[in-house]
């Protein structure tokens, strides 16, 4: 089945962990893929790692803790070697003995390469890479670095706060560095093949000898994001895109924010996300058959784990931030695949399963065809429902969807616009519909108002009549029309004496009309007598 196994790996790596300043879950599944190519690491105070620093005692409040998430791709090895060993390579620059953390971070990704290239000869020709997402966390700061199209997120009162910039051969900076490299983007890919602009080891793309480090076509040089610590903050997410392909960022937040309301341990919301981000089937390519690895971090602010769980409940409870619905706090199993709304999409429409009742409208004659309740509807919106799709495709990042009047984005997909939509519509109609579905108001006119209404009926009944005769002469004078290359019989009515039984027809209307068009006009037309109206019997 292309890449993919013919059933998903569910089983998943977790660990939970902290200290007093931070408290950590993390988790990673293997799912659909051949093999698991992702890695991670989570150290919670990073300077005893260096050597320089091997016999300082560091003060919790001094602690440096890394956490960082290595996504691989064509085989698992340059990843492995990441989660091994990038955090030890960074505290070993210059720039982390001497506290410039930003610096420290740019060196130790660089040197990663190097290392891979010229230190690991089991390496050197591995056609492999990684995006690597790393977060140094302080007790004031964090510190965020990011190559590549894994991301790094931060809770801040149920409100995500992006703390990295995926890296894609379409985005403008990145294309033009590539170029200037001597490459080129084809079907958003480096050299039509890399769907991401800057990686640890892809060394085929990175040849060019007159070039930097930071100037190849594809570039290990991170973006560094700085973020000052507040007591809104509540959590940091660090995730490879086997998450983010699934779940926009504000809804991954809060999800984690829900499963923290319910008490849950981070790693058990982490397995939580991942189940329902694994795809039901296998799609070579297709959303939720990745490798997924997903990193939680809670910032405790002084209190402790009990006190932090309370607060966000807490907060949770009195409406203070978006959440998921409490739902999503169950813990399921794989191949749930299962979306909400989330905050920054409030305005679509609430989805639900379509039914036949769903396409009726219930009126005090009884249910009629939705379709036929206003023409406007019928010729409009319902036409559009019915198949007659936009060239849009609707955005899993939901742009063009939060518009709930714009019906022209549906899709086929289910969790889509037209149930939503046909809701939107109907409830909408009695406002629309009000006077003309209402039974007539019993009329309170005069006994000769009253004559006169009955016989203009008649005289209108009559007109359709004597149309309808016409029209069928004009059908079947149509039918046998040369043109349609119908060889039967032509009709006996010529064309212009159905012209004067057209005129003849609207006379006599006219003349009708204005016969009945007063009381005084009325009693004449009714009291004629046998020999004036013609009748001789």
């Amino acid at each position: 089945m292309g890449q993919n196994l013919s059933e998903p790996v569910t089983e998943k790596s977790s660990a939970d962990g902290g200290d007093e300043r931070l408290i950590y879950g993390v988790a990673s599944m293997q799912g659909w893929r051949f093999s698991m190519e992702d890695s991670h690491s989570a150290i919670l105070d990073l300077r005893p790692h260096s050597i320089r620093a091997q016999s300082i005692t560091t003060p919790i409040e001094s602690r440096l803790s890394f956490f960082g998430v290595y996504d691989g791709h064509g085989g698992d090895k340059v990843a492995q070697f990441a989660g091994d060993n990038v955090h030890l390579i960074l505290a070993e620059t210059p720039a982390f003995a001497s506290g410039n953390l930003e610096q420290a971070l740019r060196d130790g990704f660089l040197a990663t390469d190097r290392a891979i290239l010229y230190g690991h000869s089991i390496l050197k020709n591995e056609a492999s890479g990684c995006t690597a997402t790393v977060g140094l966390i302080s007790g004031t700061k964090i510190f965020v670095a990011n190559a590549g199209d894994s991301r790094s997120v931060l809770g801040v009162k149920g409100r995500a706060k992006p703390l990295s910039f995926d890296h894609k051969p379409m985005n403008e900076g990145e294309k033009a560095r590539i170029i200037s490299a001597g490459g080129t983007v084809e079907h958003g890919r480096v050299n039509g093949n890399l769907a991401l602009s800057r990686a640890i080891g892809d060394f085929d793309f990175k040849k060019c000898a007159s070039l930097t480090q930071e100037q190849q076509a594809v570039t290990v040089y991170p973006d560094v994001t700085i973020h000052d610590i507040s007591e809104d903050d509540e959590f940091m997410v660090i995730a490879c895109d086997g998450i983010w392909d699934c779940r926009s960022s504000q809804a991954v937040v809060e999800f984690i924010r829900r499963g923290i309301a319910a008490k849950q341990e981070l790693s058990k919301i982490c397995e939580n996300l991942m189940d329902n981000c694994l795809s039901p089937e296998s799609e070579p390519g297709g959303i939720g058959c990745d490798n997924m690895t997903l990193i939680i971090i809670g910032l405790l602010h002084g209190k402790s784990k009990e006190e932090w769980y309370e607060e966000i409940a807490r907060r949770v409870s009195d409406g203070d931030g978006p959440c998921a619905p409490p739902e999503y706090a169950e813990l399921r199993g794989p191949s749930v695949n299962k979306n909400f709304v989330d905050s920054d999409n409030l305005e679509e429409p609430m989805l639900f399963d379509i039914s036949d009742d769903d396409l009726e409208f219930t009126t005090q004659a009884g249910k009629i065809p939705i379709s036929e309740t206003t023409d406007s509807f019928q010729n409009d919106d319902f036409q559009r429902l019915q198949g007659e799709k936009s060239n849009d495709s609707y955005n899993d990042d939901a742009s063009d969807a939060n518009d709930t009047d714009n019906l022209d984005n549906a899709d086929d997909d289910r969790d889509a616009l037209p149930t939503g939509g046909i809701r939107k519509l109907q409830n909408r109609l009695p406002e629309h519909k009000a006077t003309d579905i209402n039974e007539p108001k019993k009329s309170e006119d005069s006994p000769a108002d009253e004559s006169q209404r009955r016989l203009r009926q008649k005289s209108s009944d009559l007109d359709v009549e004597e149309i309808d005769d016409v029209d069928d002469h004009s059908e079947s004078r149509k039918r046998a029309s040369p043109d349609d290359g119908f060889q039967g019989s032509q009709s006996e009515t010529s064309p212009n004496s159905q012209t004067d039984k057209i005129n003849e027809t609207h006379n006599l209307k006219k003349s009708k009309e204005q016969e009945a068009s007063t009381a005084e006009g009325f009693q004449r037309f009714r009291n004629k007598s046998p020999d004036q109206s013609g009748d001789h019997r």
